[in-house]
């Protein structure tokens, strides 16, 4: 076409036409009057740019596909996340089924040794008085908790109350070398001392030097005046060894402690005492010792024997 003043004045107008065109569609919104020759020209042409785009734009498609990538990276991070938070979860909640094994298990003794308790969660091991063998407990005086009163869990003894703060206490293990409870040989009856020896046995001063004690014998706490700082009938241990008896006022013993003081997780504070001694009660069961095997001897005479025994007979 020639640069005439004829196609000046078409192309002003065609550019007018289309400027009021726009004007009407956008004032129009969806009732645009030409909404409808939109749509039939979307309806005609639609699939010819859908498949122009495609083949002309390989690019764009090479970005859709990395951005569906890193959206499919993502998704798979978060369930990753998600694995863990399961995991973390499975591993709280072994940790619960254990402290819920250990709280019935002290329960089963409370009831036992009829002990009014408080339970505890330990939250911290020694103190500031130095390097006793103490831990720290998330009860207080707010929970009824006092000096001197006796702590267990579902194993035996673990201490006494020593110090005690609104929220929290501090409990002297029966390990530490300041700790001294009264005990009480099963069955026997005879009394005497035990006392910590940090991680080595307890040693326990029998008051009668002839006492007959051997290897497996029992003791439970003997109980103190008023049942402060030891209530009666609590398991210690078991005599793991008795020196020999040299004719003195005291016998020594040396126990193994039934409580594991190196890990300890739920404990129980005595509250309430017994209204009665327990006795040895709360004593664990014995373990049925184990059956020797008989020992079956065959004597098979042999072939020559059995011969010369008939010949015998015969004459």
């Amino acid at each position: 076409m020639r640069d005439t003043r004829e196609s000046r004045l078409l192309l002003v107008l065609l550019i007018a036409i289309a400027f009021a065109l726009i004007t009407v569609d956008i004032r129009g919104g969806e009732d645009s009057p030409v909404d409808g020759a939109r749509q039939a020209a979307a309806t005609v042409f639609g699939p010819i740019e859908s498949g122009v785009s495609a083949a002309v734009d390989p690019v764009g498609n090479a970005v859709s596909a990395i951005r569906d990538s890193g959206e499919r990276h993502d998704r798979l991070a978060l369930l990753e996340k998600e694995n863990a938070a399961l995991k973390a979860r499975l591993g709280s909640d072994d940790r619960s089924r254990s402290r819920l094994k250990q709280l019935d298990k002290m329960l089963k003794v409370a009831g036992q040794g009829q002990y009014g308790i408080k339970g505890a969660e330990v939250i911290a091991i020694g103190a500031a008085q130095g390097f006793s063998w103490t831990i720290t407990i998330d009860v207080g005086a707010q929970d009824g908790i006092k000096r001197d009163m006796t702590v267990l869990n579902g194993d035996g003894l673990v201490g006494r109350v020593t110090t005690v703060g609104p929220n929290t206490a501090t409990v002297l293990l029966a390990s530490d070398p300041d700790f001294t409870v009264g005990t009480r040989m099963e069955a026997s009856d005879e009394l005497g001392f035990a006392s910590g020896q940090g991680d080595r046995p307890l040693r326990v001063e029998l008051l009668n030097g002839k006492a007959e004690v051997k290897k497996g014998d029992r003791l439970v706490t003997f109980g103190s005046q008023a049942d402060r700082p030891f209530v009666p009938g609590v398991p210690v241990g078991v005599v793991s060894r008795v020196d020999p008896s040299g004719g003195g006022l005291t016998r020594t013993l040396y126990v193994t402690p039934y409580a594991a003081f190196t890990k300890l997780d739920i404990v129980g504070v005595v509250v309430e005492a017994p209204k009665k001694d327990p006795r040895d009660t709360v004593l664990p069961p014995k373990p049925k010792p184990t059956p020797r095997p008989t020992v079956t001897v065959t004597v098979t005479p042999s072939p020559g024997a059995s011969a010369d025994g008939q010949n015998q007979q015969e004459q």
